[in-house]
């Protein structure tokens, strides 16, 4: 189980209730200034932190004057684009205190339903924490509609733990763990500490109930908890509204801890190498020598394109011989990789009319 002193790459979830005073409506501002030194102490210890946060229709309706009670779609996509600036505003200040800089990442369930999408979205992730930026994530609600919704940010933040490699997801809740029981109705529930298995007996103890301004119930901490753990990420539920959570939770804090079989970078290549393949690729002697120690695929070794496939799509790798090397996603179509096969990088604009996207397959999307 990755601790969080062990964790290399962490995401933590935010709800509504935590950051938005419910009588106010207004931003709790000494919170989040405190969550962001909790930040900034574990980026000094190397570890790359994303945030998914909520908040943005709480704040827009305070400053909209927005109806407490359910608002129409249309209200709250209106609402949710005005407390978007509101909430990008907010964390770049606190950040900025520790010489932080943060980016505003909006995303819908499309965005990790569509392979191409995926891909796009974890390569943003990826570069953002390589800048030391720290990705603030939420559901675009200015534009999703129940089609395309997550719904919740229990699931959206564990998809996003997937999407981006995370090793432990953090749920910041308004209680302190899971139960057997709702602790507030049966004074026999008992927390548990560590849950190893998803099991339905466990399902059958989540309730419904979310708080205040929050939609999740336990029932959606259960589903974030079996996408986060079948993808190799442990995750953890904690209350989250006392100040420096993250620190309470490394002061062994009352918390329930969900543990996973595996690394996320064994399960994303289990998941690589089950897909089907929409094409092959058969690279020279030099890339099949160079695949084998562990290198990317690189747009100079390819020898043949075959198939039809999109950006994001599974491809065999072939060695001169016909012998299946691995499987990989593929940053290229069809039909642009055979135009620069064989081709340097610098070479690649040129020809298709935009920047080098990289290797063929990076070493992280291939599976041997």
């Amino acid at each position: 189980m990755a601790t969080l002193e062990e964790a290399k790459r962490l995401v933590i979830k935010i709800g509504s209730a935590l950051l938005v005073d419910r009588q106010s409506g207004e931003l709790r501002a000494e919170w989040l200034q405190a969550l962001a030194a909790d930040v900034a102490r574990i980026r000094t210890q190397g570890t790359d932190v994303i945030l998914v946060s909520s908040g943005s229709i709480a704040l827009g309706r305070s400053a909209l004057g927005l109806p407490p009670e359910e608002l129409l779609l249309e209200q709250s996509q209106a609402a949710a684009a005005v407390g978007q600036i509101q909430l990008a505003r907010a964390y770049d200040s606190a950040l900025a205190e520790h010489d932080l800089r943060a980016a505003q990442v909006l995303v819908t369930l499309e965005d990790s339903a569509d392979r191409r999408r995926y891909l796009n979205s974890r390569a943003t992730l990826e570069q953002l924490l390589k800048l030391n930026v720290i990705p603030i994530v939420n559901e675009n609600d200015t534009v999703a509609t129940d089609e395309i919704r997550y719904g919740d940010n229990d699931r959206m933040a564990a998809q996003v733990a997937v999407t981006a490699g995370a090793d432990l997801l953090i749920l910041l809740s308004d209680v302190d763990g899971f139960y057997s029981g709702n602790p507030s109705d049966d004074p026999n529930a008992q927390r548990f500490d560590t849950i190893a298995e998803i099991t339905p007996e466990i399902e059958a103890m989540a309730g419904d109930a979310g708080s205040g301004l929050s939609k999740g119930g336990m029932k959606t901490k259960l589903m974030a908890a079996k996408t986060a753990t079948a993808a190799g990420c442990d995750m953890v539920i904690t209350e989250g509204s006392v100040l420096h959570p993250i620190s309470a939770l490394e002061n062994n804090a009352p918390a329930t801890w969900f543990t996973a079989q595996g690394d996320p970078q064994q399960k994303r290549k289990q998941w690589i190498a089950a897909m089907k393949p929409r094409g092959t690729v058969t690279v020279d002697a030099g890339a099949a020598k160079a695949l084998k120690s562990g290198s990317s695929l690189l747009v100079a070794g390819i020898a043949e394109v075959q198939g039809v496939f999109g950006r994001g799509d599974a491809v065999e790798v072939l060695d001169i011989n016909g012998r299946k090397l691995g499987q990989g996603l593929t940053r290229y179509d069809a039909e642009d990789a055979r135009q620069i096969k064989g081709l340097r990088s610098v070479q690649i604009e040129p020809v298709l009319g935009y920047p080098a996207r990289g290797p063929l397959i990076h070493r992280d999307d291939m599976a041997f």
